[in-house]
């Protein structure tokens, strides 16, 4: 009997197990973001640029990246723990990291859309659109102000984008498709012109997408 109890034991995970994960999330959520991030961080260094020229103290911009980077490894802490509580939940499945309920995926699915309409959004789109106006309001000087002006720059996105991260979840995290495609919505609607009605149409899409996940369920 007792060999039988120990048998209907799952070993416990790892220490390494969780830190693998949270690597994981964190590389793609920089190979998400980064991109996004490209003209704030080329502003960064231009501006640094002119002040090393004209021989005042300036600051390297892998400080700047480094603190944006800090902001989204924060979200990779989160991503990883509610991934370890889906899964607990038998809620999603470990292989493809992706919900194994329909409804769920669609209510993921219709939140996405609907925090596209809310003010936060909106404030916090607008400042990762401007990278001078974010520059103006949040410099910093020194190699601690860099890394505090890239950790706001990266809360700001965060606020933006991370409920579409949060998608992953309900496509699958391992599905390389879908991670492309949601990059890809992140950088139009920060680069291209009239990316706050981009958002509110992809709001839009999302919405309408989670109603059908939903009924089919």
């Amino acid at each position: 009997m007792a060999v039988m109890d120990q048998a209907m034991v799952m070993p416990p995970m790892g220490a390494a197990d969780p830190l693998l994960l949270l690597a994981m999330w964190w590389i793609m959520m920089i190979g998400m973001m980064l991109p996004s991030a490209a003209p704030m961080i080329l502003t960064f260094a231009a501006i640094n640029r002119g002040r090393r020229a004209r021989g005042q103290p300036y600051t390297p911009t892998v400080l700047f990246t480094s603190g944006y980077l800090l902001a989204w490894g924060g979200f990779s802490v989160a991503a990883t723990l509610a991934q370890w509580a889906l899964e607990q939940a038998s809620l999603l499945a470990p292989m493809t990291m992706k919900t194994t309920s329909p409804l769920l995926g669609g209510l993921l699915f219709i939140a996405a859309g609907l925090y596209q309409f809310t003010p936060l959004k909106s404030a916090c789109l607008s400042s990762c659109r401007s990278p001078f106006d974010f520059v103006v309001n949040h410099w910093r000087d020194g190699a601690s102000g860099a890394v505090r002006m890239g950790a706001a720059h990266g809360l700001y996105c965060l606020g933006c984008c991370w409920i579409l991260m949060a998608l992953l979840f309900a496509v699958g995290a391992m599905n390389l498709i879908w991670v492309a495609a949601l990059a890809v919505i992140v950088l139009v609607e920060k680069l291209f012109p009239h990316g706050d009605w981009i958002a509110r149409i992809g709001g839009l899409l999302l919405i309408a997408w989670g109603v059908r996940l939903a009924i089919v369920s």
